[in-house]
């Protein structure tokens, strides 16, 4: 997970306003129609069919569906967020606190006012609730607008997720949402931020060395700005800035290229096809102290207890989440390790039914961990994928004999027919990426693989093997760094 590191404090010492220039180059908004919010340009994108209905391929890695049927190659979108503190003046953070406050009222407003609509779409919303945000709040138009469109996106998901059940979301974390309209990034590392009543001007506090995470996408004029947010953590100011960029199709096609299989798990958060295990043990371990502390606290009932207890689920959210980083960034390096040009999931599609209830965490981990691939792997031009699930963990990867006595335990699979013996989790990720191999007929836009990548060779389709070259292992040794 990227956090801002304490370091130089950017002052405002050495550069007059006049000298500070805004960074305008990198604000690329398109206004959509004359007085609506501008917004980056947004195209409706859909899955790929194939003939093979166990594979689908993340919508990141396809072309762009138009409503007339056409299919036309557009480059994707890749966004990235770094998380950086704000040295604000003292007698600007009240102002702060009261404009984040009037947008957490904004925002509960909105719901008040379209909570039951049947169209939520952010539009619609803005033209019902925009004027009664105005008139009971002292956000500024542009916040105001900012809070209807924020507002409609809760509604949706809320919806989306419990349907007819569904309850009405309520707003009181300290964060506030900006875009272009509302924030103005220096190249002096200052920002420039509306409130309720004048702009605030902060420095932002970054790291000593000039090639730090944040400092990567404000010296890049191939990424722009977009909405960014900010929040109070622990009396902090924390200015989450997004940034975005175009993926470049370089027009390539990956059929002849190696696939990469990782299966997901409870013991092993993640094991590729190349034998690369990703323990979860720290994960866990880490859990089930927090879940001692929480109960412990809520024992004591007191208000100091509940403090401390409203905000432990975001220390714990934020240690799983950097958890899950480390171990995406291990699965890219071993896709680009072993040159793989896909990487293959199992999907996620009925999850619930195999994992018990009581692993609610597990399937949040699993699905966030996918999407971190994701988005790293789309940097280097390598697809994610994924594949029916069906016995993947029963099936031998060697012979295809499936029965479930080949899995008596949780992590050793021995193949009744065979003799095969392996690792679980291992034996089902090289399932997993011979799966999409195997997957027969490919669309037009040949996007897949004809390798299946493991630690000493690839196998073909028709199980032809082929070893890496001599001192393939030994070249890579001392590069790969633990997580």
């Amino acid at each position: 997970m990227s956090v801002g590191v304490p370091g130089l404090v950017v002052s405002n010492a050495s550069h007059s306003r006049a000298e500070s220039k805004p960074i305008k180059s990198r604000c690329r908004y398109e206004q959509v129609s004359r007085g609506s919010l501008a917004r980056p340009r947004r195209l409706l994108r859909e899955q790929l069919s194939v003939q093979d209905s166990s594979v689908q391929i993340a919508p990141s890695a396809l072309n762009f569906i138009y409503g007339d049927g056409r299919e036309r190659s557009v480059p994707d979108d890749e966004y990235r967020t770094a998380v950086t503190r704000l040295d604000v003046p003292n007698e600007s953070r009240e102002l702060l606190e009261r404009t984040i406050t009037a947008w957490q009222n904004g925002c509960n407003i909105v719901v008040e006012t379209a909570w039951g609509s049947d169209d939520l779409r952010s539009r619609r919303v803005q033209s019902v609730a925009y004027e009664r945000v105005c008139e009971q709040t002292e956000l500024k138009s542009q916040h105001a607008v900012l809070a209807t469109h924020h507002a409609a996106e809760a509604m949706r998901s809320c919806v989306k997720q419990h349907g007819s059940s569904a309850s009405k979301p309520s707003f009181s974390a300290p964060t506030i949402r900006y875009d272009s309209r509302t924030m103005t990034l220096f190249d002096d590392g200052a920002v420039s931020l509306t409130t309720i009543a004048s702009r605030v001007r902060c420095s932002l506090v970054l790291p000593d060395d000039p090639n730090g995470y944040q400092q990567q996408f404000l010296n890049d004029d191939n990424w722009s700005l977009t909405e960014s947010t900010l929040t109070i953590r622990d009396g902090a100011f924390y200015l989450h800035l997004g940034f975005k960029r175009p993926v470049v199709d370089n027009g390539t096609t990956a059929e002849d290229g190696a696939v990469l299989g990782v299966d997901l798990g409870l013991d092993n958060l993640a094991v590729t096809s190349t034998a690369a295990f990703f323990s979860g043990s720290e994960l866990g371990h880490r859990r089930r102290e927090f879940e001692r502390i929480r109960g412990r606290l809520q024992q004591t009932k007191t208000r100091s207890a509940y403090r401390t207890l409203s905000g432990l689920d975001g220390r714990e959210r934020r240690h799983a989440c950097d958890v899950l980083h480390r171990v995406a960034n291990g699965v890219l390096r071993e896709a680009l390790r072993y040159d793989c040009t896909v990487v293959a999931f199992e999907s996620l599609d009925g999850i619930r039914d195999r994992i018990p209830d009581r692993d609610f965490f597990h399937r949040w981990a699993f699905r966030r961990l996918r999407s971190f691939v994701e988005y790293k792997a789309r940097s280097h031009g390598i697809a994610v994928v994924t594949v029916d699930p069906e016995n993947t963990s029963l099936q031998c990867a060697d012979c295809g004999h499936t029965v479930a006595a080949n899995r008596r335990k949780r992590c050793q699979f021995t193949c009744q027919n065979c003799g095969n013996e392996a690792n679980a989790d291992y034996n089902a990720a090289k399932n997993v990426g011979f799966r999409y191999v195997r997957r027969g007929p490919q669309s037009s836009r040949r996007t897949g693989a004809s390798r299946c990548a493991l630690k000493s060779g690839t196998v073909k389709p028709n199980g032809t093997f082929s070893p890496y070259p001599d001192g393939f292992e030994a070249e890579f040794s001392d590069e790969i760094a633990p997580l």
